[in-house]
């Protein structure tokens, strides 16, 4: 693959990424949402090097970070990043990167699903948790029951869907 076709497919799978966080609800419980984000990621991660994920993810923080309406809902900027919820974004970079890493040469649907779940899951989550506790003042009990236990197993379902996206699609 030529550096063209590589900018191009971290550039397209950005794009997808920015509009992936407009998918998404809130919960009544938490300020935590559900949104498609981690599902896209997970297909950077899957479909891209360690490299290429880690600057597609990098790069969307950062678009965000200096305002553009990339993150959840249309949100932006440094309150969002050092918010209760910034946890999760700063989250991103690291877990995909380590899914890239991890996730084996052979495109096989279950290998992606299960190195998905078992790589980003825990990462995602121990970083949103810490943020819950650290900016929002949540006990760790409180922060567990608002920022993962209710969003876990659609993560698991959204990490199955991209797998079986990643192990089709040839890019």
């Amino acid at each position: 693959m030529n550096n063209t076709q590589r900018l191009t497919k971290m550039a397209l799978l950005t794009a997808l990424l920015c509009i992936s966080a407009y998918i998404s609800f809130p919960l009544p419980f938490t300020p935590a949402m559900v949104t498609a984000l981690t599902l896209v990621a997970t297909l950077i991660g899957l479909m891209l090097s360690p490299k290429d994920t880690f600057i597609v993810l990098i790069v969307y923080v950062l678009l965000g970070a200096v305002g553009l309406p990339v993150y959840v809902g249309g949100t932006a900027g440094l309150g969002k990043l050092l918010g209760p919820t910034g946890g999760f974004i700063f989250s991103w970079p690291i877990a995909y990167t380590v899914l890239s890493i991890f996730k084996g040469s052979e495109r096989s649907f279950w290998q992606y699903a299960w190195r998905s779940i078992v790589i980003t899951i825990p990462i995602v989550y121990a970083f949103g948790i810490a943020g819950f506790m650290l900016v929002g003042n949540f006990t760790f009990e409180k922060a567990v029951w608002g920022a993962a236990i209710p969003f876990i197993p659609g993560d698991v379902i959204k990490c199955i869907v991209a797998a079986w996206l990643a192990s089709k699609v040839k890019i």
